[in-house]
């Protein structure tokens, strides 16, 4: 059983996506980090640290089983050493855009999909930033992740290799 999972990678290099299959598959809990990392403003901000963390902490007090994924490397650090799986999305960039331009509506993160659209150059320039960054969000910090985690783990670097895997759990 697949369990106690963190998944990373790019933005939309399918992270959910994958996250709710194996939410799904093995009847495990799901924490998407989007949904703790930021404060509900305009403009956006980061939550603290602080917060973020003891929304965490909430979320694995209710379930032993899970699946957590995003692209926040100092958010996945705090949890990593509970984790029994890494799987690290390292999608190519254009692979990365195919995605977002063809993203389902995310009504947690949007009220509409008219909004989310809205927001798709946006997300597009950052997601073209990814190998260039070196930031929380980035493909060198995801790397350091994936390498210092000495648990199974899975580098996936093409959707196919991705819904292959997914098919086969």
């Amino acid at each position: 059983m697949l369990t106690n999972t963190l998944i990373f990678g790019n933005s939309a290099s399918g992270k959910s996506t994958l996250a709710k299959g194996l939410a799904n598959t093995y009847g495990v809990a799901h924490l998407d980090l989007d949904t703790i990392a930021w404060q509900p403003q305009s403009p956006p901000a980061r939550m603290p640290m602080a917060e973020s963390k003891a929304l965490i902490n909430a979320f694995l007090n209710t379930h032993t089983h899970w699946v957590i994924e995003g692209c926040y490397s100092d958010l996945l650090a705090l949890v990593m050493p509970l984790a029994s799986n890494v799987l690290f999305l390292n999608l190519p960039v254009n692979d990365c855009i195919k995605n977002a331009k063809n993203r389902p509506w995310e009504p947690h993160k949007y009220e509409s999909k008219e909004a989310q659209d809205a927001n798709l150059d946006m997300l597009i320039h950052w997601i073209t930033q990814y190998t260039e960054r070196t930031d929380t969000f980035s493909k060198t910090a995801h790397e350091h992740l994936f390498n210092s985690f000495e648990g199974n783990k899975r580098m996936f670097e093409s959707n196919k290799a991705k819904s292959r895997w997914l098919s086969q759990q």
